[in-house]
């Protein structure tokens, strides 16, 4: 059982430890901070079983799009719908606010992740080349577009 709330600086400690489970290069602590006290357009959940953050999900809200900055659930509580969970949560604030759509760059070799992203109705829209700089690895550029856009597609 996991609930879906808002995050706050309190769940920092938590959502690092998911950060680096998942990530090769993660963010670090004064990275979510600044999410947390200085930036404006920051939206960001966390994913609650039992007291502990297991997953996190957060978006930035610029003009009128959402773009995704990070999607991680600790792989324990994978396969669990806290992964649909989280990303329902940040389509249903980008609806509240009214963008046009969402963005996100996913690596091009993470299948689970595409995988989760065209459940939801995400699209491949490009390719960044060597977007990652660990492994030069191209990102996948996904797209999904939501019902103030003017070419609205379902």
């Amino acid at each position: 059982m996991f609930e879906i709330i808002p995050m706050t600086e309190s769940h920092i400690d938590g959502v690092l430890a998911v950060e680096e489970a998942t990530f090769s290069i993660p963010w670090t602590r004064r990275d979510f901070e600044r999410e947390m006290r200085e930036n404006t357009m920051a939206i960001y959940y966390v994913a609650v079983s039992e007291g502990s953050v297991v997953g996190y999900a957060g978006m930035w809200h610029v003009i009128t799009e959402g773009h995704i900055t990070n999607v991680a659930v600790l792989e324990a509580y994978r396969k669990q719908g806290i992964g649909d969970a989280l990303m329902a949560q940040l389509e249903k604030a980008a609806l509240e606010r009214e963008m046009i759509g969402i963005t996100l760059e996913v690596r091009m070799h993470n299948a689970a992740a595409q995988q989760l992203y065209l459940k939801h109705g995400y699209r491949a829209e490009g390719i960044r080349k060597n977007y990652y700089p660990d492994t030069h690895e191209d990102a996948v550029i996904m797209w999904k577009y939501l019902p103030f856009f003017e070419g609205y597609e379902k």
